[in-house]
């Protein structure tokens, strides 16, 4: 199946919905607007991966199998872990396609406001501070400029997988408020 762009109606009744995008995109708000304006659970796939100082839990791959198994979901497309499962249980892909520009923006502002507000994140964890931006090669805000032209080859690689498998290709804000106008509840 082909890309789909913004002008498409999502496949009726999605009931399993992963959102790709690079880190900082915008793929946790968007999960959550389409758990809520579909009725079904969004599951942050950060909450489950994240233990306390930034370990990564050990039952997390049984965890997202678990709820991945279960017939409703809508979560974000991450973890190498657990993308193969969760691109082959899912029936909807929506990418966030955004510019690197508006990316970095979206991160930088993120990072900043939660280091500021000392934001507890997931089991106690906290921005580290900002100048680590500088020293730490994995921190989020370099992570998500090196990586940001993955995002299209995983796409095209789960595509490739299950060419069946219904994409939409989201490449701004006002795309992502006009498709999630579209949808429906899960009955």
């Amino acid at each position: 199946m082909p890309l789909l762009d913004a002008t498409a109606p999502p496949p009726s009744r999605p009931c399993r919905i992963l959102v790709a995008g690079t880190s900082g995109s915008g793929k946790t708000t968007l999960a959550g607007r389409l758990g809520a304006a579909l009725g079904i659970p969004h599951v942050e796939l950060d909450g489950l991966h994240h233990g306390p100082n930034w370990t990564p839990r050990a039952s997390f791959a049984d965890d997202v199998d678990r709820f991945s198994a279960q017939p409703a979901w809508v979560t974000e497309w991450q973890y190498r872990a657990v993308r193969p499962l969760l691109a082959e249980r899912a029936d909807l892909m929506v990418w966030l396609d955004l510019p690197r520009a508006t990316v970095m923006r979206q991160v930088a502002a993120r990072t900043l406001r939660r280091r500021w507000r000392r934001e507890v994140l997931w089991n106690g964890n906290i921005e580290p501070p900002l100048h680590t931006v500088f020293t730490d090669p994995a921190h989020i805000v370099r992570w998500a400029w090196s990586t940001h032209p993955l995002t299209a080859q995983r796409v095209a690689e789960a595509v490739a997988r299950r060419p069946e498998f219904p994409v939409i290709r989201l490449t701004a804000r006002r795309e992502v408020d006009a498709w999630v106008r579209q949808l429906r509840p899960v009955e």
